[in-house]
């Protein structure tokens, strides 16, 4: 048996060292940080970046994701819809009776009761709102939206400023 092939016993566990506890043993002194530096002082701040300014300040302050292809219906109420004069209640004649703005896309929610038989026209409906109706005696059109079958087209200055 030779030095190099001994080893503690198992299971075994020694203290840990404790260094920078004056220098009369190993671990004194500058308790191996060595001289001066940024690594001998105590405390370098959680984000530090060497002088650079950190990430976080960086980055925009609000934080967060916008979603450029979002799409955002005009909720229309089926209650609203005796507001429109005529059994025909297209995406027109919604803009005419203030229930939307030109070219926007509109859904019709089930809120309220429909008083007569319409005809509506509308990019989305919800359940409530095909339920009442067609309890009316009514029918509903779906509208096909704009930008066809996939996505929307991405909105946003960063995109629309190419």
């Amino acid at each position: 048996m030779k030095v190099h092939d001994l080893r503690p016993a198992p299971g075994s566990t020694r203290p840990r060292r404790r260094v920078g506890r004056g220098i009369a043993g190993k671990g004194g002194k500058t308790a191996g940080r060595g001289t001066k530096g940024q690594g001998a002082r105590d405390t370098i701040p959680v984000g530090f970046e060497g002088g650079q300014l950190p990430l976080m300040q960086r980055i925009p302050k609000l934080r967060g994701f916008t979603n450029p292809f979002r799409v955002t219906y005009t909720p229309v109420n089926v209650g609203s819809l005796s507001r429109i004069e005529g059994a025909a209640a297209d995406l027109d004649a919604m803009v005419a009776a203030g229930l939307a703005r030109k070219g926007a896309l509109v859904k019709v929610l089930g809120t309220g009761t429909v008083d007569r038989a319409l005809s509506v026209e509308a990019h989305a409906f919800s359940a409530s709102a095909v339920q009442a109706i067609t309890a009316a005696g009514g029918t509903t059109t779906v509208v096909p939206l704009p930008f066809g079958h996939g996505r929307p087209p991405a909105q946003g200055n960063a995109l629309t400023n190419r």
